[in-house]
């Protein structure tokens, strides 16, 4: 009996933690660049006394999934899209150098090219900035240039975004949705990826297969909560048969 209720528990346990990711994929439906989380239950058979017929759940992550997402076109010079594999360098929160596909980019008050989320785009030789007043433009190979608005003929290349492709196998995602490597070592610049300007890549979540699999999840759920409930029933019965004795 109380046996049951611990492997009840443990399929509840890691069903409501199941149920948190498949949200959170959810909630990035929309955010750019976005990576869906994969999660996955697993069998740990129970070792003891009596036969091996019984097995907590434990919670698998695999990873995160690395299809491309959808691009959009969106017309805007600071726009741009991963064509293919690889990923933008940017400077994280601690200073250390970590990777995005959200290609939405700006200038700041400073002249920083940042993400919309705000980190800075990293380039050859650090972060990339603009100098004031200028058109910016950025061609496949990730060279920034800098255009006056009175002189369009004239460009003046002011960096070159840092584009990597790193094995994914080697990849990790922090809280901040940012990538980095495993070993902590910044990843070597890859002439063979390209960006397509005036588009971002949306996210790769697919809010049809996550519905499913959160009403899946639900009904796992309540399941558990059931073998629950028996367990607590069949002690009362126990208890008053023995009372009864």
């Amino acid at each position: 009996m109380d046996r049951l209720i611990y492997t009840a528990m443990s399929g509840a346990k890691y069903t409501m933690a199941q149920q948190a990711t498949v949200s959170n994929n959810l909630a990035n439906a929309t955010t750019n660049g976005f990576r869906a989380q994969l999660n996955a239950f697993r069998a740990a058979p129970v070792i003891g006394d009596g036969y091996p017929t019984r097995t907590f759940v434990a919670d698998w992550t695999s990873g995160w999934d690395f299809a491309a997402g959808p691009l959009k076109e969106t017309g805007r010079a600071l726009d741009i899209a991963i064509d293919g594999p690889g990923w933008i360098a940017v400077e994280s929160s601690d200073g250390s150098e970590a990777y995005t596909r959200d290609g939405g980019l700006k200038v700041d008050e400073n002249g920083f090219l940042r993400t919309q989320t705000g980190f800075n785009v990293l380039g050859d030789d650090g972060p990339i900035t603009v100098p004031p007043d200028m058109r910016v433009s950025i061609a496949a190979d990730g060279s920034v240039s800098a255009i006056a608005p009175d002189n369009p003929m004239a460009e003046n290349v002011v960096g070159r975004i840092k584009l990597v492709n790193p094995d994914e196998k080697l990849l990790i995602r922090n809280d901040d949705a940012l990538f980095r490597l495993r070993t902590g070592v910044p990843a070597e610049a890859d002439a063979q990826v390209h960006i397509a300007s005036g588009m971002v890549e949306g996210s790769n979540v697919n809010v049809v297969e996550a519905m499913v699999n959160m009403i899946n999840l639900s009904r796992q759920f309540e399941l558990q909560m059931k073998m629950i409930k028996t367990a607590e029933s069949d002690a009362t019965k126990a208890s008053q048969i023995l009372s009864i004795g």
